[in-house]
């Protein structure tokens, strides 16, 4: 990722405090939510992987293929994933994106390319950019309505949704706010590209 290495180091701690909370939440849970909490640790740690600035590591160039690979395989278990419930739609959208931004960056003459980092310009196809880019503010935007507390009307029950309650550290809330994190993350790694 190319720009001031302050915010390039903000987004790897980002990414890799999301991608350790989500291992920490798989030893919480079970089934479902404990596959999808590893999901999105590899993807915490993989988006935190990608916005490591040139500086401090050019990888190969063939480790584009690789991230391209296992973003691949993860998109390819979203999608069996899909057909339990639509919930599994937004995974399958992500690894998907991460597969774009390692092809936009492996191809040949993209400037990123040989740095071995998401750089501005690096390539992609902007319809495709701009589609995945809406479709994270649109995230982004829906996550933090539903983060924010809902205030219980005079004389009226307290609200049952909404994260007005206060939760214990591995709570819902946690989660919601990790995802949009990861969101918030994924739209700064597609303004790069």
């Amino acid at each position: 990722m190319h720009g001031p290495a302050l915010s390039g180091w903000l987004l790897v701690a980002l990414c890799a405090l999301t991608g350790v909370y989500c291992l920490l939440r798989m030893r919480a849970c079970a089934g479902q939510e404990r596959r999808a909490a590893g999901g999105e640790a590899v993807m915490g740690f993989g988006m935190a992987f990608m916005a490591l600035p040139a500086a401090v590591l050019t990888p190969p160039g063939w480790s584009w293929a690789v991230y391209a690979a296992v973003f691949g395989a993860t998109a390819l278990h979203g999608l069996l994933a899909v057909r339990h419930g639509a919930h599994h739609l937004h995974h399958l959208v992500g690894s998907l994106a991460m597969v774009y931004m390692a092809v936009a960056m492996a191809a040949p003459g993209a400037p990123g390319a040989h740095a071995g980092h998401m750089t501005a310009g690096a390539g992609g196809i902007p319809v495709l950019t701009g589609g995945l880019l809406l479709y994270y503010a649109v995230y982004v935007l829906r996550a933090g309505a539903r983060l924010v507390p809902v205030a219980a009307p005079a004389g009226g029950p307290a609200p049952v949704g909404g994260a007005g309650r206060v939760s214990r550290a591995g709570g819902p809330e946690m989660t919601l706010a990790c995802r949009l994190s990861m969101a918030l993350g994924m739209v700064a790694m597609l303004v790069t590209l």
